[in-house]
């Protein structure tokens, strides 16, 4: 990024924050805060700043204009302390990120932005259903991050203190780390025929955990299956790995026989629904986890985004988003700043470039061009254009 398009963006973001009330998050005076200037080129961060260091936070966003600004999920005794160790570490928030560069099957290269961010969201309501269901979790912050996905900030009073081995556990539930089908059977031994010979009933555990949502999964299946006729049961049921003619009229026999008991969680109705359980077992791992950045949750002193701020890699808001609101959040139209919005700039592009923004779709040719500023100051935050002088 050249001079000229550093100082256009410098100014037109001082120009945003003189028009924009950001709001800090609790206890700021108890956080350590950072940013990236535009001068250093966007790598070196400024960071072991407390509240007093960075004074009225408007103001300093106005006057300083920063590429980058952070706040810390930690709280101190003294978070301008020049070392971790010096700060005296009180509490944390829990916080998780998710980055759709992350998210399986999502190849940057080849996935469109807007695409990402879509699959971004569907992760997000998935790590939503973890932390609101499984764990019960209200006090939730829930952030567009401006760049490549979002990040949810937990404040609840049971989470502050955790430490990192804690939060790691957390993070393994979530990924469904070392969880699979036979580590979430409960066995118990049953009469079987013959008072010395007891047999072992296999069952998942509909109270709540990895074993429920399962359980949940197999009774959903077993439900739609009990809606068709035999052939079409048959044909479905033969659609998943090692489930040939034998097996599937035996489970579908099992279904319509013993629907009460597969939906209390028992997977031992017939020899051949331990395979259908299997199957449904591994595609519910595979499909409800949340694939969260671990080393973000584990660390108690890390550095975020601030709420309110721009994302100097794409000219983005930050943007808080209530609950109800998620679904229609739009990122490339909401979390574009209004105060880029109106007037059109010139830029020099490469390479052709093609933009989806503010409910538009820009094809940007080789060369200097004409765009809409906030098209423009996407394309120059991400290093794809370059300011012309107007």
């Amino acid at each position: 990024m050249d001079a000229r398009t550093r100082r256009y963006l410098r100014g037109r973001f001082g120009d945003h924050y003189r028009k924009t009330t950001v709001t800090p998050p609790p206890e700021p005076h108890e956080r350590e805060w950072g940013y990236i200037p535009w001068d250093s080129g966007g790598t070196t961060m400024v960071r072991h700043n407390s509240w007093l260091d960075i004074g009225d936070l408007e103001t300093f966003l106005a006057d300083n204009a920063p590429q980058h600004v952070y706040f810390s999920a930690g709280r101190y005794d003294d978070p301008g302390a020049g070392s971790m160790s010096k700060k005296g570490w009180r509490s944390s928030d829990l916080v998780f990120d998710l980055d759709a560069d992350h998210l399986p099957g999502v190849d940057p290269a080849e996935t469109s932005y807007a695409d990402m961010l879509a699959e971004c969201k569907q992760a997000l309501f998935r790590l939503l259903d973890f932390l609101e269901d499984d764990f019960g979790f209200e006090e939730l912050t829930i952030v567009f991050s401006g760049g490549r996905g979002y990040h949810v900030h937990v404040r609840d009073g049971g989470v502050k203190e955790l430490d990192r081995h804690h939060r790691r556990e957390i993070v393994d539930y979530v990924l469904a780390n070392d969880v699979d089908f036979d580590t979430l059977l409960q066995h118990e031994s049953v009469a079987g025929i013959g008072l010395n010979n007891p047999t072992d009933k296999r069952t998942l555990d509909t109270s709540g955990g990895w074993s429920a949502r399962v359980a949940a999964r197999i009774s959903a299946y077993v439900d739609d299956l009990l809606e068709l006729d035999d052939d079409e049961a048959l044909e479905r049921l033969q659609e998943l790995d090692g489930i040939g003619q034998g097996r599937a009229e035996g489970i579908l026999n099992a279904a319509r026989t013993n629907a009460a008991q597969i939906h209390a969680g028992n997977v031992d109705v017939h020899p051949a629904f331990l395979t259908l359980a299997r199957s449904l077992a591994e595609k519910t791992i595979r499909e409800e986890t949340a694939p969260i950045d671990e080393p973000v949750t584990t660390d108690i002193n890390r550095l975020i985004r601030l709420p309110g701020s721009i994302h100097g890699g794409s000219g983005l808001a930050v943007t808080r988003i209530e609950r109800d609101d998620i679904a229609e959040f739009d990122p490339l139209h909401d979390a574009v700043p209004r105060t880029f919005v109106g007037s059109e700039i010139q830029v020099t592009v490469d390479e052709p470039v093609t933009v989806e923004l503010g409910g538009g779709r820009f094809t940007v040719s080789e060369g200097t061009q004409t765009v809409p500023e906030y098209v423009g100051i996407f394309l120059m935050a991400r290093g794809q254009a370059q300011k012309e002088k107007e």
